[in-house]
């Protein structure tokens, strides 16, 4: 989706081209911003051009995801959009490994062969996860991190989210996978929507077909149904281990100026954990948007890329931004310091 500064929706921009990327015995799947990508490489950028930001999608998303945005930060930043393994494009990893770290390392794998230096690193939901440990454990690859509805542990118990951990359930996963695939593909597209979207009208129409067809296309590959349910183990497990102390431990390490975004409509993850985002991250703008839920880079790109140039504005105090500051950044509001709940 493409939305003006005034709110007005456009016709949708083509999703950028990519190509599988080698990262050892296995391969990814990047996009990236045309023009700023090499023909070759489009892990590769000039940095004489721009800078490098590498964008990590959520749970059944894809590099697709963060098309909006990487065109509205063009040319500030060189952005490229990787599809994790088993998601999208990218083919699961040779160990079939799902978790976390593993995640995590192959995001590193990816900035490392870039080898353009330290990124601005962006994630969203199972995405923003990755990144906290990326951020945690590599801080010498960041330059700035921005979160937007990450799935950090929240112990609270959430009914309408039940059926997360009733599919880590070894055999209970995979059995109410086949009956949720026995709906048709338009329905399931628009369940997701309605699921991240505060007002799912605000999905562009003209790129419902293509998602359809990507879930097609999607059923009938033999590894799908097991990265779904390895990653949504992952981040049961996550929750589940220690009270998630673990994953909150990571976010207290890092030092990168951070953007944290929390749609205030958001079903998947509470709007209430900025709260305890603002007091476990050292150097963090805790955002929460109103009228946004799980996706706010696709639901509001414009808003979400005022914001990060704000971060980008006070990560560099010499005012070299090469992006003016917009009026949408006003639109979202800063979260008092104060604990969840």
């Amino acid at each position: 989706m493409t939305e003006s500064a005034r709110g007005e929706t456009q016709q949708p921009i083509p999703h950028r081209p990519g190509k599988l990327v080698s990262l050892g015995d296995y391969q990814v799947y990047v996009r990236g911003v045309p023009d700023q990508v090499s023909e070759v490489d489009p892990a590769s950028s000039d940095p004489a051009l721009s800078e490098p930001a590498v964008c990590v999608h959520g749970l059944e998303g894809s590099s697709r995801n963060w098309t909006d945005l990487m065109d509205l930060l063009c040319p500030r930043l060189a952005a490229v959009a990787l599809d994790l393994p088993g998601f999208g494009e990218s083919p699961p990893r040779p160990d079939g490994r799902y978790s976390i770290a593993a995640l995590a390392q192959t995001v590193i794998a990816l900035i490392e062969r870039n080898g353009h230096g330290p990124v601005h690193l962006l994630g969203n939901s199972l995405g923003g996860a990755v990144c906290v440990k990326v951020a945690a454990t590599r801080p010498d690859l960041i330059r700035t991190l921005t979160l937007i509805s990450p799935a950090l542990p929240d112990a609270r118990l959430r009914l309408d989210l039940l059926r997360f951990p009733l599919m880590s359930v070894p055999g209970v996963g995979a059995r109410l996978l086949r009956q949720v695939q026995r709906l048709p593909p338009e329905r399931r597209v628009a369940d997701v929507i309605a699921n991240c979207f505060s007002d799912p009208r605000r999905f562009p129409q003209a790129r419902f077909a293509a998602e359809v067809t990507e879930l097609r296309r999607r059923d009938d590959l033999d590894y799908a149904a097991a990265a779904l349910v390895g990653s949504i183990r992952t981040l049961t497990a996550e929750t589940v281990r220690r009270g998630g102390r673990s994953a909150w431990r990571d976010a207290a390490l890092i030092t990168a100026p951070t953007l944290v975004i929390y749609g205030h409509d958001d079903r998947l993850v509470d709007a209430r954990m900025a709260g305890r985002a603002a007091h476990a991250f050292q150097n963090a703008r805790i955002v929460v948007m109103p009228s946004t839920g799980h996706v706010a880079h696709m639901e509001h790109p414009h808003l979400v890329a005022a914001e990060i140039g704000v971060l980008l504005a006070a990560a560099n105090p010499s005012g070299q931004t090469g992006q003016a500051q917009t009026p949408e950044a006003g639109r979202a509001r800063e979260f008092p310091l104060a604990p969840a709940g």
